[in-house]
């Protein structure tokens, strides 16, 4: 699973690049949301990899985020009694660590909205006009995307 946030702001941006990242949910910077690696999304990704940051999610910052951001469709907070209820598995760390493996989705557990709306990172973005690799904040992080989330919790 890749998490996927939005970092830029697409105005006077190309028509296909607009509706590329309404296809992806994202409507608004700092939304994220998760992504299987599958090619038909590697090619989103690619086409609008100079207005996000996307990198392999991690199990524990999963979690971390879907405790404090998680949001159900009431605009409820996500809690581990509604996971318990509502799906087979016992907490939010467990729905976290099935996610990354691969074995469900976020849209296996009914009324949690697929889009996270993060704060902006604490202590900023290093710059949104370069990649990540260039010192900036857009791009392919990898492993370090997880960094990044966590700080927008």
């Amino acid at each position: 699973m890749y998490f996927v946030v939005q970092v830029r702001g697409v105005v006077n941006t190309r028509r296909e690049i607009k509706d590329t990242l309404k296809m992806l949910r994202l409507h608004h910077i700092n939304h994220c949301v998760l992504i299987p690696e599958t090619p038909a999304y590697m090619g989103m990704i690619r086409k609008v990899k100079d207005y996000v940051a996307y990198g392999v999610a991690e199990a524990d910052v999963l979690a971390t985020v879907l405790e404090s951001r998680g949001r159900l469709t009431a605009d409820e907070k996500l809690t581990d009694a509604y996971v318990k209820e509502n799906s087979q598995y016992a907490d939010i760390e467990s729905f976290a660590k099935a996610i990354c493996a691969g074995e469900a989705e976020i849209t296996d557990l009914p009324g949690l909205k697929p889009v996270l709306r993060l704060h902006p990172p604490r202590k900023g973005y290093k710059s949104i006009k370069r990649t990540y690799q260039q010192g900036g904040a857009l791009g392919n992080y990898g492993a370090e995307i997880n960094g990044l989330v966590y700080r927008m919790r």
